[in-house]
C-alpha cells in the first residue's frame, strides 16, 4: 500500500490534477465576489466548494499514507505543513462571526498554487532567504527616513503643516518622496512656500508661510538620490542573491531526486572520509618528496 501511495503521490497527473483543482479553487472564490451570480447558482458553487475541499484531504491522506509507518515525516516538508494548514482551516466552525475567517481561507487555497509550480517554488524560497539581509536593509532605510525626518520637521513643519507638521507625519511623507510619488510638490510647497504652491484650498491651514529655496531641493533631491537610486536598489541586490541561492538548492534537489529515481545512493559518510584520508596521504607523501628533493638542492652547492 505504502508504494502504491507513493507512486500516486508522485505521478504526473496526480500533481497536474491538484494544480487544476487549485485553479478551480481560486475561480470559485472570484466568483463569489459577484453576490447575485453567487446567490443563484449557489448549490452548484457548494457542491464544487465541498468537493474541492475533499480532494485536497485526499491528497494530505495519499503523501500521509506514503511515508508508510512514519506518517509523521509528511510535516518534515515545510511546504506539506503550508498544505495542511491551509486545509485544516477550512475546517474551521462556519458560525456567522467566523464567516470572514472562513473565507479567508478558501481564498488561500490559491496560493497552495506556489507548491503546484516548482518555479514559484523557487521565487518564494529566494525571498524567504532574501529576508534576514533585507532586514538590515530596512533598517538602514528606517535610519535614513529618521534623520531627514527630524530635518524636514525643523524646517518645515510651520510652512507645511499637511505633510510634516509631527515626526510620523514627515517619515510617512518621505516615503511618498521616495516611492517618487508627486515628490516634486512636496519640494516646490516648501521651497516656495504654502501661501505661493500647493494650499490652493486649504489657506486656512497655510498660518506661517515661509520659503526655503536651497533647504528645499537640497533635503528632497538628496533623499530621492539616497533612498530611491542606491537603498531602495539594494533590495534588488539582496533579492538576486537569494533567488541565486534558492535557485542552486533547487537544482541539487532535482538531481537528488534524479539519482533516487534511477536507483543510485550517495557515497557513504565513511566511504567519503576515507577517499579523503588517502588523498591527504598522497598529497603528504607528494610534499615529503619534494621538501627532500629541496634538502638535496641546498645542500649540493653548499659542499662544492
Amino acid at each position: 500500500m505504502q508504494q502504491l501511495l507513493k507512486k500516486i503521490a508522485e505521478a504526473a497527473w496526480f500533481q497536474n490534477t491538484i494544480t487544476i483543482v487549485i485553479v478551480l479553487a481560486g475561480v470559485l472564490v472570484g466568483i463569489e465576489t459577484y453576490q447575485d451570480f453567487a446567490a443563484e447558482h449557489h448549490g452548484v458553487i457548494h457542491i464544487l466548494d465541498q468537493l474541492i475541499i475533499w480532494i485536497f484531504v485526499a491528497e494530505v491522506v495519499i503523501k500521509m499514507g506514503a511515508e508508510g509507518k512514519q506518517p509523521w515525516k509528511y510535516f518534515f516538508d515545510p511546504w506539506n505543513v503550508f498544505d495542511f494548514i491551509i486545509v485544516a482551516a477550512c475546517f474551521m466552525p462556519v458560525d456567522a462571526q467566523y464567516v470572514m475567517v472562513l473565507r479567508l481561507a478558501r481564498l488561500l487555497r490559491v496560493l497552495k498554487l506556489v507548491r503546484a509550480l516548482p518555479k514559484l517554488q523557487v521565487l518564494v524560497g529566494a525571498l524567504l532567504k532574501s529576508i534576514p539581509s533585507m532586514a538590515y536593509v530596512s533598517l538602514l532605510l528606517i535610519l535614513l527616513f529618521y534623520v531627514y525626518a527630524v530635518a524636514a520637521t525643523f524646517m518645515f513643519s510651520q510652512n507645511d503643516p499637511v505633510h510634516f507638521a509631527t515626526l510620523p507625519l514627515s517619515m510617512l511623507s518621505l516615503f511618498r518622496a521616495v516611492t517618487l510619488e508627486d515628490w516634486t510638490d512636496l519640494m516646490y510647497i516648501n521651497r516656495d512656500g504654502c501661501a505661493n504652491y500647493g494650499y490652493d484650498g486649504m489657506e486656512h491651514l497655510c498660518t506661517a508661510s515661509e520659503a526655503f529655496p536651497i533647504g528645499s531641493p537640497v533635503i528632497f533631491v538628496s533623499i530621492v538620490l539616497l533612498g530611491t537610486m542606491i537603498i531602495l536598489n539594494l533590495f534588488i541586490g539582496v533579492i538576486m542573491n537569494g533567488m541565486d541561492a534558492a535557485r542552486e538548492e533547487n537544482e541539487l534537489a532535482e538531481q537528488e531526486r534524479k539519482r533516487e529515481a534511477r536507483g543510485e545512493q550517495e557515497p557513504a559518510l565513511a566511504e567519503e572520509i576515507d577517499m579523503m584520508v588517502r588523498q591527504l596521504d598522497r598529497f603528504q607523501n607528494r610534499l615529503m618528496h619534494l621538501k627532500i628533493r629541496a634538502e638535496k638542492y641546498n645542500n649540493g652547492p653548499a659542499k662544492q
